[in-house]
């Protein structure tokens, strides 16, 4: 496994300032100066109403989620952070649609700022279904930071994969 896999397509520049990090035992340090607490959406019930909130104030004309939860089957270092599933079915003469979507386990004890940069992620593919210049401008609308915070977010995944939790 490589040490900055989750950060491989950054500029070498960007990659070497996170191995000093590492090599330091600065990593950690790092992280907690930046993002100290973590969030109070630790149930499935209040990741839905604060999915649901953040999908109201921007994208309130989209499918409505039928379902927001924690899945302990997505496991963020190997995979996914979250997932975004559409299904269609036919019931009768109508076709229903269901959107869902799952947050790795990983994110029960995270900052809120990762939650959101995930929950944000996948509610754009509400509107855009793949990675395109439309769909991070969309993420970027909905949360200005949102490629400091993906950043930040591969830095906590490294942590992970090297040391462990720190919340």
């Amino acid at each position: 496994m490589s040490t900055l896999r989750y950060l491989s397509n950054y500029p070498q520049q960007v990659k070497d300032q996170a191995l000093q990090l590492i090599e330091q035992n600065n990593l950690s340090d790092y992280l907690l100066n930046k993002y100290p607490t973590t969030h109070q959406f630790v149930n499935d019930k209040s990741l839905r109403e604060y999915a649901v909130s953040i999908k109201n104030q921007y994208i309130k004309k989209s499918s409505p989620l039928s379902q927001v939860i924690y899945d302990p089957k997505i496991h963020a270092i190997n995979n996914a952070l979250g997932l975004h599933t559409f299904v269609s079915r036919v019931q009768g003469n109508k076709l229903k649609s269901k959107n869902e979507i799952r947050i790795s386990d990983v994110f029960r004890t995270s900052p809120e700022p990762f939650l959101r940069m995930i929950v944000v992620h996948e509610l754009a593919h509400l509107k855009e279904k793949n990675h395109n210049k439309a769909f991070y401008k969309l993420c970027c609308h909905m949360s200005s930071d949102y490629h400091q915070l993906e950043f930040d977010m591969r830095l906590y995944l490294t942590q992970l994969a090297l040391n462990g939790e720190i919340y």
